[in-house]
Formats: structure tokens, sequence, C-alpha cells
């Protein structure tokens, strides 16, 4: 017997057609760099999409070619989400907040042919362009102000494109649509490459109640960046769903986003948990100064969310959800939510069940994995954290197969450790290697001390994770300076500086006699971490 279904590939680009067809009147809000606010209706975003779509056909774009991105949250990005894959090609978000260094290098590694930019960040790509030669870079007028040459006027560009007999670029639904990399926990930056196929099944489990819970009365407003993640895949289930967007482009300090969420009312908002800790303290230390949207929902992901952050949202009608995920998860893999077993727990309990990882969303798999084999899903015995699924990564673009990434039998490695108890939920307690999470972004405390060790006066570093107040963790440097040498903190942090972005390079340096060794000669780091446990920040 055979299936009598029909076999239609999953496609972004029935997304794109619904959204302009079934909701032309929904709306999309950017916010300018100078706070205003631009409006477009789907029935234009579709018409502006498209146009890309034909400008890169133009422009001689061929299946699988890689365009690059370098935008903050708005209109113009969300219309590459879907342009650059109508035309065949591959989206490439490159993470703006990396130092130039890295950005050019990832650039590179996937072989971005074209390049679209925000106006405002010409000088960070002045700062790497010698590292990687784009074949044409198109800038959005994000400031208003013209583009001079050699660069392409966005706006003039999809203008000049005619759509009369635009056909979308065929494809399978495991064609990519774009391409992430990690942010280099280890080692260089990874790419991973999502499909039609990945993204479409993401969006639709995003959509679900218990999990993001999306629908066209929605006001979504994603702080999360774009060049994230994809922003945790939320732009391609709200455009599916026929919500309104409400993108705060580069403004979100919490005044700003304050601001924002006044005027727009977001019913839906994604957020690292260092940005709603900044918001409420803004907002409580202003009483009067602005209305907060009771009733709206978050999703907070990126590092684990404290339980007392969830409390103070909770007491003003704001309901924040942990997930987590990683880039190569697409990212959504587990979400905290009242499951049918804990109905009757009374809610000053759920808020202990609500700071956890939560339970695996639907079509990912989830599992423990010890010294002794597969552990038993009891709360108490504890391995690494493996996951699969149909929109998890199971490999890293143009790179061997890594067994300390892939099982043999197909599952991702996370490199969290982690239990699971008896009614589902995840918690994870702990990171297989010394890597530091701050505001939601992985910092390679190796990298770091690589690099202070190639300061002459350095005779030995080792950078370890401290909990910050703010941050959730920051890198605490250790050094030993060699005799007869002098270094001061101010010095290495200004090395450090022209190799790292500012949020990778450690805030506290403490000189140290020795840097503690196991009985194989490495660093026992966690010595140090005993060592320096009731470290205090002036926050």
């Amino acid at each position: 017997m055979q299936t009598t279904m029909m076999d239609i590939p999953l496609s972004l680009n029935h997304i794109l057609d619904r959204a302009g067809r079934l909701f032309p009147r929904s709306e999309i809000v950017t916010r300018l760099p100078d706070k205003s606010l631009r409006r477009h209706t789907y029935a234009q975003y579709y018409q502006r999409t498209r146009s890309l779509a034909a400008a890169l056909l133009a422009a001689g774009l061929k299946k699988g070619d890689r365009v690059a991105t370098l935008c903050w949250n708005h209109h113009v990005h969300l219309e590459a989400y879907f342009g650059i894959p109508a035309a065949g090609g591959v989206m490439h978000t490159l993470n703006l907040r990396l130092a130039p260094e890295d950005i050019g290098w990832i650039a590179a590694h996937g072989e971005d042919r074209f390049l679209i930019i925000d106006d405002i960040l010409l000088p960070l790509y002045e700062q790497f362009k010698h590292l990687h030669a784009f074949e044409k870079v198109i800038v959005f007028p994000y400031s208003g102000e013209p583009v001079a040459e050699p660069f392409v006027d966005y706006e003039q560009w999809i203008a000049s494109a005619s759509t009369e007999g635009f056909a979308y670029a065929p494809h399978d639904e495991r064609d990519p649509v774009s391409m992430c990399y990690t942010s280099g926990t280890t080692g260089r930056p990874k790419g991973v490459a999502y499909s039609h196929r990945s993204t479409v099944l993401h969006a639709l489990v995003c959509s679900l109640p218990d999990n993001i819970g999306l629908s066209a009365r929605d006001v979504v407003m994603p702080v999360t960046p774009m060049f994230h993640a994809n922003a945790w895949g939320v732009p391609y289930a709200a455009l599916n769903v026929g919500a309104r967007f409400v993108l705060p482009g580069p403004h979100l300090h919490a005044d700003d986003l304050l601001d924002l969420m006044q005027a727009e009312k977001p019913t839906m908002s994604l957020g690292v948990p260092t940005i709603w800790l900044t918001v409420i303290q803004t907002y409580e230390a202003n009483p009067g100064r602005w209305t907060l949207p009771t009733g709206m929902r978050s999703i907070v992901g990126g590092s684990a969310v404290p339980e007392a952050l969830i409390r103070a949202y909770a007491k003003h009608g704001i309901a924040l959800t942990q997930g987590w995920g990683m880039t190569e998860t697409s990212p959504l893999a587990t979400v905290s939510y009242r499951t049918p077993e804990l109905l009757d727990l009374p809610e000053e309990q759920m808020f202990a069940r609500r700071a956890m990882a939560g339970v695996p969303v639907p079509l990912v798999e989830v599992r423990i994995v010890g010294d002794d084999g597969e552990c038993e899903w009891n709360g108490e015995d504890v391995g690494e954290f493996q996951v699969r699924g149909p929109y998890i990564t199971g490999a890293y673009h143009g790179l061997a197969q890594d067994p300390n990434k892939f099982t043999e039998d197909g599952w991702l490695r996370t490199g969290d450790v982690a239990s699971i108890d008896p009614q589902n939920f995840v918690r994870i307690s702990d990171r297989t290697k010394d890597l530091i999470k701050s505001g939601g972004e992985w910092i390679s405390s190796v990298d770091l001390e690589n690099a202070i060790m190639g300061h002459p006066a350095v005779a030995e570093a080792a950078v370890i994770a401290v909990p910050h107040p703010r941050w959730d963790e920051r890198p605490l440097a250790c050094v030993v300076v060699r005799p007869g040498q002098t270094v001061t903190a101010d010095e290495l942090r200004e090395m450090l500086s022209k190799q790292f972005a500012k949020w990778q390079v450690p805030d506290a340096i403490e000189f140290i006699d020795a840097v503690p060794r196991t009985s194989t000669g490495k660093f026992f780091k966690a010595a140090l971490r005993e060592r320096f446990k009731h470290w205090t920040w002036t926050v």
C-alpha cells in the first residue's frame, strides 16, 4: 500500500505567499536610528521581498550562493529572511557583536558572495573588509543618508528590479535557506545551515500554544537579534500566522524598550535574561514613567533565567517562559510550561519549574548519557545532554564530522551536563567544557588565555567563569607575571580589546603566584573556581 497524500515540499515561499495574500493589512513596525517609527503592511512587505529576490537574480545570484546580512532588527532584515531563499540563495547572518577579525573570517569561510548591510554599520565593515572581498555590497540607508559609491543603495536597487514574470527558484525542501555560525565556544566558529524543511517545521513547533504560542492576534517584539540563531526562528513563525511585528532596531537600552512597549504594546517578546533584568530594574526605579504591557508573554533563553526574575515580572502580570536551545537546534528544543502532570501544582511552586530548561518540544528527542550509558529520567542521574530531531543539525558547514559533537548513532552532543526528572523537566547543571556564557553569548576561555599569554610579561593565564548579577557570568582572568616583569590589568585589557569584542574582554584580572595544575599537568580550573567562588562585583 502507498500513501495517497500529495508530495508537496515544505517551503519558505509558501509562508511568504501566505503572508502577502492572507494577511495584507498586518503591520511591520520598524524603529529607525532617530527612534521614529516606519510602518509597512504585509502587502508592501510581500512586494518588497519579491523585488529583493528579483534584484538578486538580476545580479547573477546562483542557487546556493551565500548572501550575508549585517543588520539590526528591522523590516529590511526581515525581507532578507525570505527574499534571499526565494531567489535560491542562502542568507548568512553575520553577528555584528563579534570582533571584526571574527566577522571577516566567518564571511570568508562561508564564501559569502553579496553583503546587505545597514549604513550605520559601515564603519564596522571597514574594519574587516580586507579579510573577505564581497562581489557586491548593498547598503540599506537606515539612517536616511545617501548611499555613496561604490556601494549599492538597497532601496534604489530593489525599486529598479522588475517582478514581472518572477518565479521562485526551483528547490528541494532540503535545500539550505540560511546559515548561522556559532559563537566560537572553542576554536573557530562553526556554521549551521538550515533548510526549507527544518525551518518550516521549527516555525510550526514554535507556534504551538505550550511553546511560544503565536497567533494572528499577537504583536511580536523580537529583542533577540535577528543575527542570533535567526531570532530563535520566530520571524518565520510570526509571519506564517500573520502576527504584527515590532522591530526595535539598534535601540536596546532598557528605557528605549520601555518606550517602545508603551507605544506599541507587544503581547509576545523575546530576549536574553540580562535584557529583562535591566528593563525591570529601570521600570521599578522610575515609578509612574511607564506602564508595562500587562499580559505580555516573553520567551527567554540564551542562559539560565533566575527564578527571582520570573517572579519580578509575574508581579506585573507578565509571564517569562524559559526555553533552551542552541544555534545547532534552530534553536527551540525545550520549553518550561505547566504540563498536564502539574495542573494541580500551586502557582507558588511552579516558579521553580519555570526556572528550569523545561520539557522537550514536539519533534525533538532528548537523552542524558553518563559514563555507564543512558541515564534514567529520575532527576538524580546526571550526564551529557544530547538531542536529535528533524530541525537539529547533524554536521557543520565545510567541516569533517566531529565525534566530540555528534555520536555514532546520530545525536548532537550539546556540551551541557543535565538531568531529567520524572515529570520530564530538563535541568541544566553544568558544562562539559570551561565555557563562559555572558549575556546569552559564549566566550571561549581558551582563546582569552592564549591571547593573554601572548603578552611578553605573562607567564601563565587561566580564565574562569564567575557568577555575575547582571550578565549571568563574566570572565575572571587569573594571571601569573614573569619574574622581573610588570604588567597592569589595564594594559592587558587594552591588548585584548584589539582582538576581541568589548563584551568578551574580562572585566576582572587577578594576579596570582601560580595556576594550580592537575596530576597530568593541566590547569586545574576547579581549584580556581573554588578559590574565587565568593568574588563580588561592583554593578
